[in-house]
């Protein structure tokens, strides 16, 4: 059976990993100054992280439409899949997944939904799963499996850079009410059971850096491990480094460094670093 794989731009999976293993990818919208722009189209990550601190007014997002997900689901079927898993960012933080479950009303069993109850690459990490199964024989029941071991196994913290875009933001108001009105700190923060949840403040970048490079020492050894950033590649690069030249870390061979998507850079701010890391069976 061949097994169609999809998922929405939160997944954050470079866009060469998606053609290698044939993933649909459906973008979500980034609103700046009432603009909209189709996540990855009209403007670059990097120029989107340049302009949000003196941006006059928070951009904000949107799910991709029903429509959108239907004319994906439609295009993996012409391409001659029986089947489709649908993966998506935590139905907990943004109404994505249940938009994807929508659309897939109307292709009769077909489709398969899965709340990955995370974001970033630990949402990524389970596509990335999903697709290395889906050659199998029994490729739904071997994506399904797979996807259920990356969630197990897998931990997602991040070191935000300020409270400004966190405190605006709906989406986590257990981080807010957690670190309260305290301004001049460095959250720290880490998705637990589909949820953003504040485990701690640091008054240094230094300091942030230092707790999380524990938090992964803590998950060795690694079968994966991706360093997000919002828009501060070089602080990222420098923790890797932190890793496996300070700390003298074993770490998977391929760590990604990702510039996470302005979808998600929208809600927590620019300067901040993350981690997903799966631990090895």
């Amino acid at each position: 059976m061949k097994l169609g794989i999809l998922t929405d731009s939160t997944s954050d999976l470079p866009s060469e990993i998606a053609q290698r293993f044939g993933i649909e990818v459906v973008p979500s919208i980034l609103i700046i100054e009432g603009k909209e722009y189709a996540d990855g189209a009209g403007i670059s990550r990097a120029d989107f992280y340049a302009r949000l601190p003196s941006m006059k007014k928070f951009p904000t997002t949107a799910a991709p439409s029903i429509g959108e997900f239907s004319t994906r689901y439609q295009k993996l079927f012409d391409a001659g899949c029986a089947h489709i898993i649908s993966i998506h960012a935590s139905s907990k933080l943004t109404a994505i997944y249940n938009i994807a479950t929508q659309a897939a009303q109307d292709f009769h069993g077909r489709i398969t939904v899965v709340d990955s109850f995370s974001l970033s690459l630990g949402l990524g990490f389970q596509v990335l799963a999903a697709a290395e199964s889906a050659a199998s024989e029994s490729a739904l029941e071997a994506a399904r499996a797979s996807i259920e071991s990356t969630r197990r196994r897998l931990h997602v913290s991040a070191a935000l850079d300020t409270m400004e875009f966190v405190r605006r933001s709906g989406r986590i108001p257990d981080a807010v009410g957690f670190l309260g009105g305290l301004l001049n700190i460095k959250p720290l923060v880490e998705i637990s059971d589909g949820r953003i949840k504040a485990i701690g403040a640091v008054r240094t970048t230094r300091q942030a850096d230092e707790r999380m490079a524990a938090f992964v020492k803590e998950g060795l050894p690694l079968e994966r491990l991706a360093i997000m950033h919002t828009g501060a590649e070089s602080r990222a690069r420098a923790f890797l480094a932190r890793l496996t030249d300070e700390m003298h870390m074993t770490l998977p061979q391929d760590v990604l460094i990702i510039n996470a998507t302005p979808v998600i850079g929208a809600h927590v701010g620019p300067n901040g670093i993350a981690f997903a890391a799966v631990r090895a069976e």
